[in-house]
């Protein structure tokens, strides 16, 4: 197969970084975003039909203690007083931004499926989440354009995502085979992006990164 664009820093060369029986996956040669075949993505109603499937209480405790390993480090670098939050793609229960408001903030949510407000969109906050939706993200460079204009220009980026390490561990690599998840970030591609961005990046876990912009 012929290179292909990156969909996150639109480099022109991206080769076949591995396949299975549904789909081809690129990995950029500048970024290192790996991503799936783009004709077979999933329709818009194919997609919500996938997330409907997920079970994600706002009481779940279980879920709670799974994104309190993205709440705590993002809580442990904000000031000590009442900021302004944005939880980017927070599904159909946002629970992360319901623990962050207990923490003190004001958030706001947004969600293509399940909460399109879009004058979510129309300010700036002091930091932005983004808790395993990234991956999702058919043209990354489009959300990652978005939250640069919403954030502050000392705000915090926290995301959660798994991140690939190896084409190896890729092709064994559970998390590949959701046909949802079409775009894949190594810790590379996060430098990459703080180095062109202006960010500081911290590496909290094996699926969370902590990015300050720093200018």
């Amino acid at each position: 197969m012929s290179a292909v664009v990156c969909p996150l820093c639109h480099h022109r060369h991206s080769l076949l970084f591995c396949q299975d029986k549904r789909r081809h996956y690129f990995q950029c040669q500048q970024c290192q975003l790996v991503f799936a075949d783009r004709a077979t993505l999933l329709s818009s109603e194919q997609e919500l039909a996938q997330y409907q499937l997920h079970q994600n209480d706002l009481a779940d405790q279980g879920y709670r203690q799974f994104l309190q390993r993205l709440a705590t480090p993002l809580l442990g670098m904000l000031p000590d007083k009442e900021l302004d939050g944005l939880d980017f793609g927070c599904g159909p229960g946002p629970l992360l931004a319901k623990m962050l408001t207990e923490a003190g903030h004001n958030m706001a949510v947004w969600d293509p499926f399940f909460a399109k407000d879009d004058t979510a969109l129309l300010r700036q906050y002091d930091f932005i989440c983004c808790s395993e939706a990234i991956e999702h993200f058919v043209n990354p460079a489009q959300e990652w354009s978005l939250w640069l204009r919403l954030l502050k220009a000392d705000g915090i980026l926290a995301i959660m995502t798994k991140r690939y390490t190896s084409a190896a561990a890729f092709a064994n690599w559970h998390y590949k085979n959701d046909p949802t998840h079409v775009s894949f970030f190594a810790e590379d591609t996060f430098a990459y992006l703080a180095r062109r961005d202006g960010f500081v990046l911290q590496v909290v876990d094996k699926d969370v990164v902590l990015l300050q912009r720093n200018h």
